[in-house]
């Protein structure tokens, strides 16, 4: 009887780690096929005219912070140079409160001259951006450093992933997704393929980052099916993952 027994034991545990095994590498094939999906799923195309609308060159708008000169050519005197307060107004004397945020130096400056005209004779001013306001991009997702950074004069995607400490080895290149906004203050998400750069096929997908952009490098397929197995594999199936597998596909 205890060989029949043992016998009886022997082939339920195959059938078991059978069973166990079939469902693993239906699992996985799962998981990898999903894993292969696009990450962004209504993407902004570098060729829409939504995105070149963003990157046209246009004249510069002031923002709260910018540090203002106004300078007075028949009256030095009357020269200053102030920060635009945090909602958007400067103050000056004769012409009062002056919205600037959003408006170009040479719209301000016309606002000026019409309002001391009135005290004034003739007068001749101008409006420069002696220092703009810090701007900043944001850089998370799979970087050794994620934080926010200072955009000091012109900064590409691939230059900002090794602002951040460079990219992790579990690093989608492929689909590095930078979410901007807008001019109608709705966000952009553009998807670009920092591989093609990195081996020199398309170097035009390593745009230029603008104030206040967004980058996120999300996972790579393979480090998705990684976290998968960890979560619903290894913590709910019993099975000894000491002996090491190859993997029949590769990214």
């Amino acid at each position: 009887m205890n060989v029949r027994s043992n016998v009886r034991n022997c082939a339920v545990r195959r059938v078991r780690r059978t069973v166990t095994t079939i469902r693993l590498c239906s699992l996985l094939t799962c998981v990898a096929l999903t894993a292969c999906e696009s990450v962004v799923q209504q993407p902004t195309r570098l060729d829409s005219a939504e995105y070149l609308a963003t990157t046209a060159p246009a004249k510069y708008l002031i923002r709260p912070g910018d540090q203002l000169e106004v300078r007075f050519f028949h009256t030095p005197d009357l020269n200053a140079t102030f920060p635009v307060r945090p909602d958007g107004y400067i103050s000056l004397p004769y012409a009062r409160e002056v919205q600037a945020a959003g408006k170009t130096p040479e719209e301000v400056a016309t606002i000026l001259t019409e309002r001391y005209g009135q005290e004034l004779r003739d007068p001749e001013i101008a409006v420069l951006v002696l220092l703009p306001a810090n701007a900043k991009i944001h850089v998370g997702g799979r970087v050794r450093e994620p934080g926010v950074f200072p955009l000091t004069g012109s900064m590409t995607v691939l230059q900002s992933l090794f602002e951040a400490g460079g990219f992790e080895a579990q690093a989608r290149l492929d689909e590095v997704v930078v979410i901007r906004q807008s001019l109608d203050n709705s966000f952009m998400v553009i998807p670009v393929n920092l591989r093609t750069v990195l081996d020199g096929t398309d170097v035009s997908q390593n745009i230029a980052l603008q104030p206040f952009d967004m980058v996120v490098v999300p996972n790579s397929p393979i480090a998705e099916v990684n976290n998968w197995v960890d979560l619903y594999v290894r913590q709910n199936i019993p099975i000894n993952f000491g002996v090491a597998v190859r993997p029949a596909f590769a990214f």
